[in-house]
């Protein structure tokens, strides 16, 4: 049984091996060079209640987890916060991202944030998918947005309204 809890320091290590698996063997992140677990701790501090990472256990080992960061350090833009969402490789397609996704669309309309986006690589059907059943739209494309593993790639946009504050 998938268990969904808030993330803590002495979650780190794991999430760093987990992160640091999709750097070296996918294009789920555009980042390319392995993060050290000071790093991610640093990475860790940066996120508060309204950015909350959570994590996904089974039998008390974490098999992914989940993230809301800052969209941008200009304020007009603090409803609004980025998603991201890692899973361990031998646990991949079987709907902890999804629970993960949904957990934290939840978590994020409780901090006050209006506005969730992702960025998912092209080829993450996946991942598009399951953002798709959780309600967020298709925005935009950014082309060739990234090269990694010698190949310049697509960066599809969507977004959730958590509130429309117009």
């Amino acid at each position: 049984m998938v268990t969904i809890r808030p993330a803590t320091i002495s979650d780190v290590a794991r999430i760093t091996e987990i992160y640091n698996e999709a750097i070296k063997n996918t294009t789920a992140t555009f980042d390319t060079e392995t993060k050290t677990v000071e790093e991610r701790q640093q990475w860790f501090r940066s996120h508060d209640e309204q950015h909350p990472v959570i994590v996904a256990e089974v039998n008390e080992e974490v098999i992914g987890f989940a993230s809301l960061s800052k969209w941008s350090d200009r304020s007009a833009y603090d409803g609004t916060a980025e998603v991201s969402v890692y899973i361990d490789h031998n646990h991949r397609g079987k709907g902890v991202g999804k629970r993960l996704l949904e957990v934290l669309t939840l978590e994020g309309a409780k901090a006050g944030l209006f506005n969730l986006i992702s960025r998912i690589t092209e080829g993450n059907l996946s991942s598009i998918h399951i953002h798709e059943q959780l309600g967020f739209e298709h925005i935009g494309v950014m082309k060739l947005a990234g090269k990694k593993f010698d190949k310049f790639l697509d960066v599809h946009m969507m977004q959730k309204l958590l509130v429309d504050k117009r």
